[in-house]
């Protein structure tokens, strides 16, 4: 300590050897003083005054953590141990061709109702036959919803994080069943459930409880010389009633993450669930509305809507829809964003993807080649941002393949990898890939659909390697959704970069290397979204971040501070700092009537100097020249 004092300037010496003598008592006499009258007086004035304030913020913090708990018992069909009525040919109109699906209520009321059949595609289990809404009705739920939304917008930030930690607190409590109901009814595996709808929400629900209200609180603004008197901020204010039109491929987090950002920007919400996920989805939002009507909360705030592409326009073009959040193909995309545009509401959409895995020279192989396959095959490759390519450098082509060709063939279907969501795109899917062997590439493992011995009508399909891909292929170029690893190799890479970017695509990348100035180089390159380097999608389990795509993958972002403020209606205030005390005047040299001569001319010219002029004597002279035209 003394050595650091006698390196000091020699008139600070004095000072620092007196202040490094003092003890804390010392000091805090110094600084304080034995309490006096006085300044106990101003003491108590002070707290008095900032005391109702600071007993408000303990109140709303203190009644933002509360946790109320609620039952919302678990459908008998997610068991494992349960088994259904296999359907010979399932599909959602399975019911058509067998009348003995269809509920015992049908046909009795005199009422003739749509249906679609609701089953498990991993093993043809029949779940349910659910009549759809009339149009009428789905108006009628809109309307209530958007009836709903006054008083749902008058809710304190405690009220709305308070439903959130509940939220939260089902998710961790009921994890196991929500799993299993999310598998029974999309096919997909425990574990993936666990990674694309339970961590999700989770993050999800945690960057709102911890930094929703922040985003959307009043935003103080910069100003400038000419309103240094003035205070400006920009207030997020809720839309109104939104809509969400969200993917079968993980039914739990698609419905509910529109949901939980929606009601926290003070908006109310339908969501348009697919047909394909039907079953679960009602359940999930079942739960949603028991935890609204727990907390004290109105339920009519969630609508929800299942119904035929042919009535679901009529829900994207109802006049009470002030924002669409659309997740899903790009030919229906492109419909919502017509109708979207008509009613002159903002849109949201995330289309399709061809995600690919940039592989540089000299990456580490055998670290990545487990996070490659969960890449490709999470989900059964039902993914949006699954892994589409794997772009390769020639140098380490052989050794990839080599690495990953024996791991791909010892996948399980059933086990290891999910079912696909239907048999639809069984066939399409067979012939892109003999198209691409015709063309010259190389089928080393699956490409066809699978027969699972316990449950041959499911809608399985090998888990596929196919190599030697070109990227003038279909196979290069179309959205497979399916367990398919397609590996491409490259020369150059600044040429493989062109190649990504020729894409009609532009959702997520990965980037792998072992140098950070290159993954970082061409990741910056790369016209996409999101891009993760040296990992898998871990930009969509950081909330925090915005996530959405460029190109025909879309535009608009959800998540983060850009998805939630993307639901507000963005309103600047701007006021008087010292209200009523200075106030903005018309200055008399351009107050109408206007005076005669150059006196508004000379007073503007000034005015504009003083206010931008590039060098300090330009804006003094701007100042002379107000000064003057002002007298």
């Amino acid at each position: 300590m003394l050595e650091e004092i006698d390196s000091l300037p020699d008139f600070l010496q004095p000072w620092a050897t007196w202040l490094s003598a003092l003890t804390l008592g010392q000091i805090w006499s110094h600084i304080y003083n034995p309490p006096n009258r006085f300044n106990l007086t101003i003491a108590f004035l002070v707290i008095s005054l900032k005391l109702p304030s600071y007993l408000k913020r303990f109140r709303s913090w203190r009644d933002s953590r509360k946790v109320i708990d609620f039952a919302w018992p678990v459908p008998k069909e997610a068991d494992k141990s349960w088994t259904g009525r296999v359907i010979k040919k399932p599909s959602l109109f399975s019911h058509l061709d067998d009348n003995t699906l269809l509920p015992p209520e049908a046909g009795k009321t005199g009422e003739k109702r749509k249906h679609i059949t609701c089953y498990d595609p991993s093993t043809a289990y029949h779940l349910t036959t659910l009549p759809l809404l009339t149009a009428d009705e789905i108006a009628s739920n809109i309307e209530r919803a958007d009836v709903a939304q006054k008083k749902w917008s008058q809710t304190s930030f405690a009220q709305r994080i308070s439903f959130l930690r509940s939220i939260k607190a089902w998710v961790l409590r009921d994890m196991e069943g929500i799993v299993k109901v999310a598998c029974r009814d999309t096919g997909k595996t425990e574990v993936d459930a666990v990674f694309g709808e339970i961590l999700t929400t989770l993050s999800k629900l945690d960057w709102l409880i911890k930094h929703g209200e922040k985003t959307i609180s009043p935003d103080a603004r910069a100003g400038n010389l000419l309103l240094a008197h003035k205070v400006s901020k920009v207030h997020y204010a809720p839309l109104g009633t939104v809509l969400a039109c969200v993917s079968w491929n993980y039914s739990f987090h698609n419905a509910l993450s529109p949901i939980l950002a929606a009601l926290f920007a003070g908006n109310t919400i339908v969501v348009k669930c697919s047909e394909q996920v039907a079953w679960s989805t009602m359940w999930f939002i079942g739960g949603v509305k028991a935890c609204l009507r727990a907390c004290g909360l109105d339920e009519d705030v969630v609508q929800l809507v299942v119904c035929l592409p042919e009535i679901a326009e009529m829900v994207t073009r109802n006049k009470r829809i002030k924002h669409i959040t659309f997740i899903g193909s790009e030919p229906v995309g492109r419909k919502v964003a017509v109708a979207a545009a008509e009613l002159m509401v903002p849109t949201c959409i995330e289309l399709g993807g061809k995600d690919p895995a940039f592989i540089m020279p000299g990456a580490d192989l055998d670290f990545f080649a487990s996070t490659w396959l969960r890449g490709a095959f999470q989900s059964a490759g039902q993914n949006c941002i699954g892994v589409e390519l794997f772009l390769v450098h020639r140098s380490q082509y052989d050794r990839f393949v080599s690495i990953v060709m024996p791991r791909v063939r010892a996948l399980r279907p059933g086990q290891d990898v999910g079912s696909l969501i239907s048999h639809t795109p069984i066939r399409k899917l067979e012939s892109i890939l003999q198209s691409a062997v015709n063309a010259g590439a190389k089928l080393l493992a699956g490409g066809k659909q699978y027969t699972h011995p316990d449950h041959p009508q499911a809608a399985y399909f090998e888990p596929t390697l196919i190599v030697d891909v070109k990227m003038d292929m279909e196979i290069a170029n179309e959205e497979l959704f399916a367990p398919v690893m397609t590996v491409v190799p490259y020369d150059d890479v600044d040429e493989a970069v062109e190649w990504l970017n020729r894409s009609r695509y532009g959702l997520g990348a990965g980037v792998y290397g072992r140098d950070r100035t290159q993954c970082r180089k061409v990741a910056e390159k790369l016209q996409c979204g999101m891009v993760a380097i040296n990992d898998f999608g871990v930009f969509y389990l950081n909330q925090a971040m915005p996530f959405g795509g460029v190109k025909a993958s879309g535009h608009g972002r959800f998540g983060g501070e850009e998805g939630l403020r993307s639901l507000c209606s963005a309103k600047s205030i701007t006021e008087d700092r010292f209200f009523s005390y200075i106030r903005t005047s018309i200055p008399k040299p351009v107050d109408f009537p206007l005076p005669d001569g150059k006196k508004p001319w000379n007073f503007l010219v000034g005015l504009v100097n003083l206010a931008y002029a590039r060098t300090l004597w330009g804006q003094v002279k701007g100042l002379g020249g107000l000064i003057g035209a002002s007298m």
